[in-house]
């Protein structure tokens, strides 16, 4: 009954899945779908991360190598994109520890946005991130 009422209304399942754990029918739930669920949960903040680094390397870019065209807009989505970016790491402290490596993956497609973005050659842009990751959490850092 659980796993069917999943597939009809992921948002009632929720419900019904919650009050079921809670009352301790335990036999009554689809522990598969939970597990699924708790995965997902994770997997969830893993891409807002690597999302919110790809906007804000790609600010961060535009920054740098078109001081000329920087605008308030952009400052704001910098300082916007380090807070939504502090809030997941403080709900999820564990992925700190890997920001690196989110880093790396979100640097390529920042890239290619910052390139659309200034009508700069993607070659223009260095090959790895220019920004260590204290500089990229850091609310008063701002390329020169």
């Amino acid at each position: 009954m659980n796993s069917t009422l999943y597939d009809r209304d992921f948002v009632q399942w929720t419900a019904e899945t919650a009050r079921l754990l809670r009352e301790r029918r335990f036999d009554e739930i689809d522990a598969e779908l939970v597990a699924e669920e708790i995965e997902d949960m994770g997997k969830r903040d893993r891409r807002e991360l690597v999302s919110r680094l790809r906007v804000l390397l790609s600010h961060l870019l535009k920054l740098k190598f078109q001081p000329e065209k920087q605008s308030g807009s952009w400052r704001n989505t910098i300082r916007n994109q380090r807070f939504k970016l502090e809030q997941v790491l403080k709900d999820s402290p564990s992925l700190k520890a890997a920001l690196p490596q989110w880093i790396d993956e979100a640097y390529a497609a920042a890239v290619a946005r910052a390139a659309d973005e200034t009508g700069l050659p993607v070659e223009t842009f260095p090959a790895r991130c220019p920004f260590p990751p204290a500089q990229i959490l850091d609310p008063d850092f701002f390329p020169d």
